[in-house]
C-alpha cells in the first residue's frame, strides 16, 4: 500500500472546525475533495497533515494560522468613503463584497462597519488568525 506523497492527486473527506468547536466547512454529503499534494491548492498545513497518509487511514490535526490563512494584516482594513460607492449599494455588516484592484486582481472583502459617511471593509481571509482543526480520511490516491 503507497502512502500520499508530493505530486500525488489524493481525494479526501475532511471536516474543519475551530477552537471553540464551531464547524466551518465540511465534504459530508458531497463528493470528497480531490488536489494535488505539493501544489498549493489547499492550505499548507493541510499538505503536510494529508502527505504520508494511506488509503483509508483517518486522523485529526491542529494547524496553526501560520500554516492556514495566515495572521491578521491590520492595515488589510479600510475605510471607504460612501461616495465611492456604487449608488445602487445598500451595505450592511457582514456583506461580501468584491474591489477590483488598480493591477486587476479581484480582492474579496467582509463589510465590518456602516456608517452615514463610510463603510470598513475588511481583505483579510474570514479564517485568518485562527488556528484550525481538521478530521481528514484519505480516500483514494491517484
Amino acid at each position: 500500500m503507497s502512502n500520499a506523497k508530493a505530486g500525488d492527486t489524493v481525494k479526501i473527506h475532511y471536516t474543519g472546525t475551530l477552537d471553540d468547536g464551531t464547524q466551518f466547512d465540511s465534504s459530508a454529503g458531497r463528493e470528497p475533495l480531490q488536489f494535488q499534494l505539493g501544489s498549493g491548492q489547499v492550505i499548507p498545513g493541510f499538505d503536510k497533515a494529508v502527505e504520508g497518509m494511506a488509503v483509508g487511514d483517518q486522523k485529526s490535526v491542529n494547524i496553526s494560522a501560520e500554516d492556514a490563512y495566515g495572521h491578521r494584516n491590520e492595515q488589510m482594513i479600510q475605510e471607504v468613503p460612501r461616495s465611492q460607492l456604487p449608488p445602487d449599494l445598500a451595505p450592511e455588516e457582514g456583506m461580501a463584497l468584491q474591489a477590483q484592484q488598480p493591477d486587476g486582481n479581484v480582492v474579496s472583502l467582509t463589510v465590518t462597519a456602516v456608517s452615514e459617511e463610510a463603510i470598513t471593509v475588511d481583505a483579510n481571509h474570514p479564517l485568518a488568525g485562527k488556528a484550525l482543526n481538521f478530521d481528514i480520511e484519505l480516500v483514494e490516491i491517484g
